[in-house]
């Protein structure tokens, strides 16, 4: 028998070496088919379900609560802006007003805001399977159900994302204004010493604490300048549920291995802050920067850390409101300039320090 020559080896070769390409691109193109499918899914149901929040919108706006048609008007238009979010990349044809198997439409405003309530814990329960852009805007749009829910005086739990075994299990611990509205507060807290975060993951983290460094900071101005009673009582609240969720990044980024961000040695404030109403429009702020550290952790991270990315999120979107500030649609998505939605125009730098206003 001849032996085979080195152009004989040669051309063996690379005809294996393009039967494995061949074959990793294929597994990478049905993986990819695979996540899109997972999400295309998502996107349907989420669809229908806010079809179906907009069906029981118009109920109750041509019914028993039209004398307060302005403020349900607002807050539809918002589930409006979720509906057209969630649908992107779908038919057109896909929902409708009144989805079959979708239930009566709410008969009452109490009836809406406990829709608006379950409509957000529905948002949560398909998180952990969803693409890290679909986790961003699915915590955003159950972060603005659970402030349409609290605006309307539902004051349920809106119910946790569940969290996928062998991730960091966060625990409860703080409360605040966004608890006494149907939140609960929580700080992130290991169950068991978890694997190093991937780097993505870990900068993300790292924001959220830095975030949380200068929200420290800024309610202990806050905190002076309130007056003694339920608002300075609303302000210790605030301050102790973001020392909780700093003390929880930390520990987690320690226990995977990674140095905790130091807070700065100072910050700036981003306007003057002289008396009370300053103080609550601080307040507002801050919480509002949150939301786009927390939007940016939810997409990152998965697991147990992606579940309490969306449920602080959703505490301080409810903070936000609960000291005047006026959410988008879509708390903490990016906006068309690309700066987060809802995001003053002066956000804070790199360190979390808030530069002044001109």
């Amino acid at each position: 028998m001849l032996s085979p020559t080195r152009r004989s080896f040669l051309a063996l070769g690379a005809i294996g070496g393009l039967s494995l390409l061949c074959g990793c691109t294929d597994e990478g193109d049905k993986d990819r088919k695979q996540a899109e499918d997972a999400d295309r899914a998502v996107r349907i149901r989420a669809v229908a379900a806010t079809d179906a929040l907009l069906a029981s919108y118009d109920a109750v706006i041509a019914g028993p609560g039209a004398g307060q048609a302005d403020t349900l008007q607002d807050l539809r238009e918002d589930v409006a802006q979720h509906r057209a979010a969630l649908a992107q990349g779908l038919p057109a044809a896909t929902g409708s007003p009144s989805p079959s198997g979708s239930g009566a439409p709410a008969a009452s405003v109490a009836a809406l805001a406990a829709a608006e309530r379950q409509t957000a814990a529905a948002r949560l329960a398909d998180l952990d399977g969803a693409s890290p852009e679909l986790a961003r805007l699915l915590a955003s749009v159950s972060a603005s159900n659970a402030a349409h829910a609290a605006a309307l005086g539902d004051t349920g739990q809106v119910a946790p994302a569940p969290a996928a075994s062998g991730s960091p299990s966060p625990s409860a611990a703080a409360s605040g204004p966004a608890s006494a509205t149907g939140s609960g507060s929580g700080s992130a807290s290991p169950s068991a010493k978890p694997s190093p975060y991937p780097s993505p993951q870990a900068t993300a983290l790292q924001s959220a604490l830095a975030a949380e460094h200068a929200a420290v900071y800024g309610y202990g101005v806050v905190g002076a300048l309130l007056p003694v009673g339920p608002q300075r009582e609303d302000g210790r609240a605030s301050y102790a549920a973001h020392q909780a969720r700093r003390d929880g990044w930390q520990r987690l980024l320690a226990n995977g291995g990674v140095s905790p961000t130091a807070a700065a040695p100072g910050y700036r404030l981003p306007f003057a802050v002289k008396d009370a109403a300053g103080a609550k429009q601080l307040a507002a702020y801050i919480e509002t920067q949150l939301t786009g550290a927390y939007v940016e952790l939810t997409g990152t991270s998965t697991g147990a850390l992606r579940a309490e990315g969306a449920a602080a999120l959703r505490e301080t979107a409810l903070r936000a409101v609960h000291w005047g500030a006026e959410l988008p649609a879509l708390p903490g998505m990016p906006a068309a300039d690309g700066a987060a939605s809802g995001a003053p125009s002066n956000p804070p730098d790199s360190t979390g320090s808030a530069s002044p206003s001109a």
